[in-house]
């Protein structure tokens, strides 16, 4: 099914009340966590409608600049940038979760706040160059990967203004558009007018999905695999096409003692659960 994410914006103001860091963009959370029956489950955490920046500092040639949001029952997350010569880079990456939170852990053995700490690996950028990737970005760690799209970020931005000038991520190209989850709302069927009637051709065929080697793990042992190609057929007024591409898709899901439960999630707009 299709669903649905909140993005967030910070918009950080100095003493003079300029914007001195800016930063925009959506992600969600999968957490692998061990239940109370000792089996490990997988779930979802999405960004609530309410966000909170409490923390975010500007930062200057010797403090980091912080990006550190809160959300939802007790969840909070952040990365600081630094400031070197003529670039920016993001720098640590910290994500807490809480598995007091019941609607998202509901039956969570560990109970309390749970933090993940990773490096950025995002290169360096240009100052007075504003970061932009559409495309989707994963940070896996400790059974959470994290994953980010439609980024858009300055720090350190230069007298009040974020810049013009795009710094774009390797998976992006110069034509990519921003992500847009599919729906029956926004898929738009255009219509042109010619002097005279086009030849009528077949429609070109959809190429064959790409392949896919997805598994479970229950512990240390692997407890389900999938090896598959996928391709959905969303009925509506005019077709809409999806292949699932396998080198963007994570497989999450739980093994149990008489049921088993798959979740394939492709980062960008659609998630299949058998």
């Amino acid at each position: 099914g299709f669903f649905q994410s909140h993005a967030v914006e910070v918009d950080i103001k100095d003493a003079s009340n300029a914007t001195c860091l800016y930063a925009n963009w959506m992600m969600r959370f999968l957490i692998t966590y061990e239940s109370n029956t000792s089996d490990y489950k997988t779930t979802t955490l999405n960004l609530s409608s309410s966000v909170t920046h409490n923390g975010s500092v500007c930062g200057n040639d010797t403090q980091a600049a912080l990006v550190a949001v809160q959300f939802g029952e007790g969840h909070s997350w952040s990365i600081n940038f630094t400031k070197n010569n003529e670039t920016y880079q993001g720098d640590v990456v910290t994500f807490t979760y809480n598995t007091n939170d019941t609607a998202v852990f509901p039956d969570a053995k560990r109970k309390g706040p749970v933090s993940v700490v990773v490096k950025d690996t995002t290169r360096p950028v240009q100052l007075n160059n504003v970061y932009v990737c559409h495309n989707p970005d994963l940070i896996e760690a400790e059974n959470v990967t994290q994953i980010f799209w439609n980024v858009t970020v300055q720090p350190f931005v230069e007298n009040g203004t974020v810049s013009k000038k795009e710094s774009r991520c390797s998976a992006d190209t110069p034509t990519s558009a921003p992500t847009v989850l599919p729906t029956t709302a926004n898929v738009t069927t255009v219509s042109t007018t010619t002097l005279s009637p086009a030849p009528t051709t077949p429609p070109k065929p959809v190429e064959n999905p790409d392949t896919g080697n997805y598994s479970l793990k229950s512990g240390n042992k692997t407890c389900l695999l999938a090896t598959v190609g996928l391709q959905l057929n969303v009925s509506q007024d005019k077709p809409l096409l999806i292949n699932i591409n396998p080198k963007t898709t994570i497989a999450d899901g739980a093994c149990g003692n008489t049921t088993a439960t798959l979740r394939l999630n492709d980062g960008n707009s659609t998630l299949i659960s058998f």
